[in-house]
């Protein structure tokens, strides 16, 4: 079975950050969400990376990438068509913004240092459609 989402995000809802480039997706119909506690994404984490990572993570199944942190932040914003100003401050206050809500949040999840676009691991690829089966639709249409 194909999935309707050919994009997923895995991130943390209770994460504002994460909310808000989840909230920035909108514009793309074939991009969902996932909550990065959901089984099918920690299947998917320890596929790819040999361990379930915290962190925010776009996966693009037909561009066979897994981008984390910083670069998801960075690949979302640019596809969300944000101005370029937007995507350097995002780039470059990534780290000091995952302290902050860490800190905040009073998680002692420890934010991992993934922060790369990585190919998408064959084991991980396998696990895609279970994942983007379990995301939720931001698109919003265009009023006619």
């Amino acid at each position: 079975m194909s999935s309707q989402f050919t994009g997923v995000l895995l991130y943390d809802g209770d994460c504002p950050f994460c909310s808000a480039a989840s909230t920035a997706m909108r514009q793309l119909e074939g991009v969902g969400v996932v909550s990065w506690d959901e089984p099918a994404a920690q299947d998917f984490l320890e596929a790819q990376f040999g361990e379930a990572p915290f962190a925010l993570f776009f996966v693009d199944s037909e561009a066979e990438t897994v981008w984390a942190g910083r670069a998801a932040a960075s690949e979302l914003c640019e596809r969300a068509g944000m101005p370029v100003l937007v995507q350097d401050i995002v780039d470059e206050n990534y780290e000091r913004v995952a302290d902050a809500i860490q800190s905040v949040m009073g998680t002692d999840r420890e934010i991992d240092p993934y922060h790369d676009a990585y190919p998408l691991a064959d084991d991980a690829a396998a696990l895609f459609d279970d994942v983007a089966a379990n995301a939720s639709r931001t698109h919003v249409p265009d009023s006619a």
